[in-house]
């Protein structure tokens, strides 16, 4: 399941993820409706998930600030939200990828997509980098 931050709840942004994930996908405004949702309130509707995976743009909100869990995965792509509608093309690429293409191999993973690497922590709170092109 990928779960879709507030930021990129755009209906052209939002069929374009669906078409090219094959489980569900939805908007974390669909987890609480009717009220605000604060960003520290993410992890917490996450797990009352199964393996979900979020996505975001946020990054000053989320990378090196979130606590990865093992029950869910955060991605961040680092892009302006002036850019938003290639977030569907990162998710694209990064889904393929053998290193985070299963829900299970994604969890307790944060990791953030730029446009020359992907970086990602787990527990322990260091950072893995690589380029899309070591993949």
């Amino acid at each position: 399941m990928l779960v879709i931050d507030e930021n990129l709840h755009d209906q052209r942004i939002m069929e374009a993820i669906s078409a090219l994930y094959i489980g569900r996908v939805l908007s974390v405004v669909s987890l609480r409706p009717n009220s605000v949702i604060k960003d520290d309130a993410i992890p917490a509707l996450l797990l009352q998930l199964t393996q979900a995976t979020f996505v975001t743009i946020n990054a000053g909100d989320f990378w090196r600030r979130i606590q990865p869990h093992s029950g869910y995965c955060v991605t961040v792509v680092d892009i302006p939200k002036e850019r938003a509608s290639e977030v569907p093309s990162y998710l694209r690429r990064f889904l393929r990828l053998s290193r985070f293409k299963t829900k299970s191999l994604r969890m307790g993973k944060v990791v953030r997509l730029t446009p020359g690497r992907i970086e990602y922590y787990e527990s322990d709170r260091l950072v893995h980098s690589l380029s899309w092109f070591d993949q």
